[in-house]
């Protein structure tokens, strides 16, 4: 004859246990597994982008057709330049033509139709940063278009120690941000897309 009714209700809770401790065993597989899966780059944006004047550098600024406006001068410390007529200007951060219009609307109350043109004679403020475990951390000079595996070359490589898969470059520009960078990734033979530095980053290597 079959069991009392206990055993059955007692039978049917040890197989739903068995089937819930199953399923719940699949699922942690499937995350497991979903967590060490690689996950997709982040989209970089590598765009040219304008040059936008920095602490220290050294520009030409020509107001046509009168020379004691016009002069060569550096950029403070504080971002400013001091010129005639109007005093303090800021100049960190513009482009030369924003800077250029800036310098127009205030000569206007002082020339007729003032034309200025403001060129950058001295790129001293474009830099870039390289710190954490590389051989040589440091500030190196951005000179053009300067790639993330460039960089790291210039401070020498990484060290022993380098988890070179958890690289950050941290960007101070307009949008702020971090990038997470798998250096095996861009060295990888499917090409994985390179960062492309700009002023102010700061590469980080853990």
């Amino acid at each position: 004859m079959g069991g009392t009714t206990e055993d059955i209700r007692s039978e049917t809770r040890e197989k739903t246990m068995g089937k819930t401790s199953a399923g719940f065993w699949t699922v942690l597989g499937v995350m497991l597994l979903g967590g060490c899966a690689h996950q997709p780059a982040v989209k970089v944006d590598n765009s040219e982008q304008p040059y936008r004047i920095g602490r220290e550098d050294v520009l030409d600024i020509a107001v046509w057709r009168d020379a004691e406006l016009s002069r060569t001068i550096p950029v403070r410390p504080d971002g400013f330049i001091s010129m005639p007529m109007v005093g303090e200007v800021q100049a960190a951060g513009r482009t030369p033509t924003e800077l250029a219009e800036s310098l127009k609307q205030s000569f206007q109350s002082y020339v007729q139709e003032p034309r200025v043109t403001v060129i950058v004679r001295e790129v001293n403020s474009s830099r870039v940063f390289v710190t954490g475990e590389v051989t040589h951390p440091g500030a190196y000079p951005l000179r053009g278009r300067v790639s993330l595996i460039q960089a790291i070359a210039l401070a020498g490589g990484f060290t022993d120690f380098a988890n070179s898969d958890g690289i950050v470059v941290i960007r101070s520009d307009g949008n702020g941000g971090q990038i997470p960078v798998r250096y095996s990734d861009l060295i990888s033979p499917d090409g994985g897309q390179d960062v492309m530095l700009r002023p102010g980053d700061t590469i980080v290597v853990p």
